[in-house]
Parts: structure tokens; C-alpha cells; sequence
């Protein structure tokens, strides 16, 4: 498998998508893609125009975009796909159209078989075995949340550590506490805002500055950064 796996779309003042784009041209490797996105996280934005910014930003990666939402037969459009891009947005609203065009089956096998995948935010989430480590609102309801499980642990994305003063609710680390309470079996990433997960077959590294925080049942959360060692989550 090829996967490039981005906690966010966007740094704090910065252009959409433009921290990204120094880690898709060193994944594609100067080759040419033509690549199918899957627009469906986006719901306050119409996938038209989802679609027409993100290729307006991979202009230079050399990846000419094919919204799945324009093909006439979306599981012929993943079949034939040379590499498959899912965007961030609402993560239900996206499992839940996915499911709806019966396309997680087609999307895992090509993947599998080594199709690059590229995802951001509710595309990261995607990736896992289940959308259940997902920090959105469950505005639609999908018939699981059964994800593609192209690998064994859960990314939350967008983690962070800040605790506001003024609110008394859940950290990010109590609600993921909670997950691994029930889910006592699975490892959870902590994918902090401007990092990413590279794989390349079964071997997992992060990248970017900031360290990546881990959670399992039964062990203190511990801190990885890049260059650490990530075989684990693989296994």
C-alpha cells in the first residue's frame, strides 16, 4: 500500500492546502496521476466546488483530479482509478455517501492492491478501521462505522492538547480515554494539526515537527515523533 495520511487541510494562517503540497510531490515522485477525489465530507461547500479547489492547489503536484460525483458510474470511476484522494469535511456525511454508492469494498481493494491514497481530516479517518475516533458531529447517520481498515489502529485527527480555562467539558485526551476504555484492544493516534502519516507498505512513518501522541488501555499515553519507531500500529 501507498498512503499519505494528513491531520488537517489547512495551517493556521496559511493557504488551503499549501502545507501539504511539499509532501504530495515528494509521494508522487514527479509521476503523473490522474486521480479520482471523493468530495462527499463536504457539506456546507457543493462538491463542485470542493473539487474545483482542490485541483486549483494540486496544479503543480501533477495529479489532474476526476470528481467521483461527476461520473456517470462511480465504481467503474474507482476501478479504473490510478490513485484516489478523499477530502476532509464531515466524516458521517462521507461514510455514510460511501455507503450509500456501495463503493468501501472497491475503494479497500484498490488501495490494497496498491493504488495511492491520499487523505486529509474526515479522508484520514476514512482510512482506519472504523470513523468511531472522528471529532464530528454525527449529522447523518451512516448503517455502521465500519471505515475501509486498511490498517489496524485509529487516527484522531486534528488532536490537540489545549484546555480552555473557561470550559468545563472533555479534553481531547479524556474523550480518546473513553475510546480505548471500550475499545480495549485498539491503539489510537494522536495526529497533531500539520503532521502525517506516511505508509508504504507495512512500514508507517510520521512526519512534520510536532510529535505524535499514543493511546492504548492499560499503558500511559506516550509521545513519538519522527524518525520513532511505528512498526507497532501496524501489527
Amino acid at each position: 500500500m501507498r498512503i499519505l495520511l494528513f491531520s488537517n487541510s489547512t495551517n493556521a494562517g496559511e493557504e488551503y492546502l499549501s502545507y501539504t503540497i511539499p509532501y504530495i510531490h515528494e509521494f508522487t515522485q514527479g509521476k503523473k496521476y490522474e486521480a479520482v477525489f471523493i468530495p462527499y465530507a463536504g457539506v456546507t461547500i457543493s462538491w463542485d466546488e470542493y473539487s474545483a479547489e482542490v485541483a486549483s492547489k494540486l496544479l503543480t503536484t501533477g495529479i489532474h483530479l476526476n470528481p467521483i460525483h461527476k461520473s456517470a458510474d462511480p465504481i467503474k470511476a474507482i476501478l479504473n482509478a490510478e490513485m484516489i484522494i478523499v477530502g476532509g469535511g464531515n466524516t458521517f456525511n462521507l461514510l455514510k455517501t460511501l455507503e450509500d454508492n456501495k463503493l468501501l469494498k472497491f475503494i479497500r481493494e484498490k488501495v490494497i492492491a496498491g493504488v495511492p491514497y491520499i487523505g486529509w481530516s474526515a479522508g484520514s479517518n476514512m482510512a482506519c478501521p472504523t470513523i468511531r475516533t472522528t471529532n464530528d458531529m454525527p449529522i447523518v447517520e451512516p448503517k455502521s462505522f465500519n471505515a475501509l481498515g486498511l490498517f489496524p489502529f485509529q487516527i484522531n485527527p486534528h488532536y490537540t492538547d489545549a484546555v480552555d480555562k473557561n470550559h468545563a467539558g472533555e479534553t481531547r485526551e479524556m474523550r480518546i480515554n473513553e475510546f480505548i476504555e471500550a475499545n480495549k484492544d485498539m491503539y489510537v493516534a494522536g495526529l497533531r494539526e500539520g503532521t502525517l502519516f506516511q505508509i508504504n507498505g507495512n512500514k508507517l512513518e510520521l512526519k512534520g515537527s510536532k510529535s505524535c501522541r499514543i493511546f492504548k488501555h492499560g499503558k500511559a499515553a506516550s509521545e513519538l515523533k519522527s524518525g520513532d519507531d511505528f512498526s507497532f500500529l501496524m501489527q
